[in-house]
């Protein structure tokens, strides 16, 4: 019996990750990973935590592994990810895009290089209870995608991270996939600014590395640039 404490809390903990495994078009849910790159974690659930790490671009299997096929969805849709089984952490949610360069297609470019600009990001609501975060407890999470944006194949990626461990660095857990669409309709916007991954982040960045508890925060940033909206 001295073993059935470690062994619940490790069932605890393996059970509290997630995964965005289902790319969500107007509502609608498609197959996992049929149009989603599969991540590392599509067993284990677990998180990325190193943010220098090339697994913080779209945390995926070796590239070239069972590449998915390509969505094609028109500028000013709504566009999401399914959360297996939910988001059951506080943290920030975030959805970033890469324009996929005219020589490659989006199943076989790899997003490297600072090419990647905000759509969405979604904070904290703070009061003297504590930090309230909107999408934790969600089985699934959209944005539009902007009106304005080009025509053109795109890499579309989720970021989620858990800030319940992060008061030191490396803590924080990042929760990501990344999902191949082909966006018609487009405009000619010209989004901006734009970051690599890794590079955008910090583990020191106050909003990857803080303490949410106590004392409670006066006020919360999500890390990266602000979103571009078109």
């Amino acid at each position: 019996m001295k073993f059935l404490l470690p062994t619940l809390l490790l069932t605890a903990t393996a059970s509290a990750h997630y995964t965005f495994p289902a790319l969500i078009a107007n509502g609608a849910a498609t197959p996992a990973w049929q149009y989603v790159r599969k991540t590392t974690n599509y067993q284990s659930n677990g998180p990325v935590t190193d943010v220098t790490s090339t697994q913080i671009r779209c945390y995926e299997l070796s590239p070239g592994t069972a590449a998915p096929q390509t969505m094609t969805v028109k500028a000013g849709d709504s566009l999401g990810f399914t959360a297996q089984s939910s988001i059951s952490h506080p943290g920030p949610l975030m959805f970033y895009m890469a324009k996929v360069p005219e020589s490659k297609t989006a199943a076989t470019w790899d997003g490297a290089g600072s090419v990647w600009f905000k759509i969405f990001e979604q904070g904290a609501t703070i009061s003297s209870a504590g930090m309230a975060w909107a999408s934790q407890g969600k089985s699934q999470v959209t944005v539009p995608i902007p009106k304005s944006l080009p025509s053109g194949e795109y890499l579309f990626r989720v970021e989620h991270i858990g800030l319940h461990s992060a008061s030191a660095a490396g803590g924080a857990q990042f929760y990501i996939s990344c999902a191949q669409i082909k966006v018609t309709d487009g405009g000619s916007g010209s989004p901006s600014p734009l970051v690599s991954f890794p590079g955008a982040y910090k583990a020191s960045d106050p909003g990857i590395q803080l303490n949410i508890y106590y004392p409670v925060p006066t006020s919360y940033t999500p890390p990266g640039p602000r979103p571009w909206t078109g």
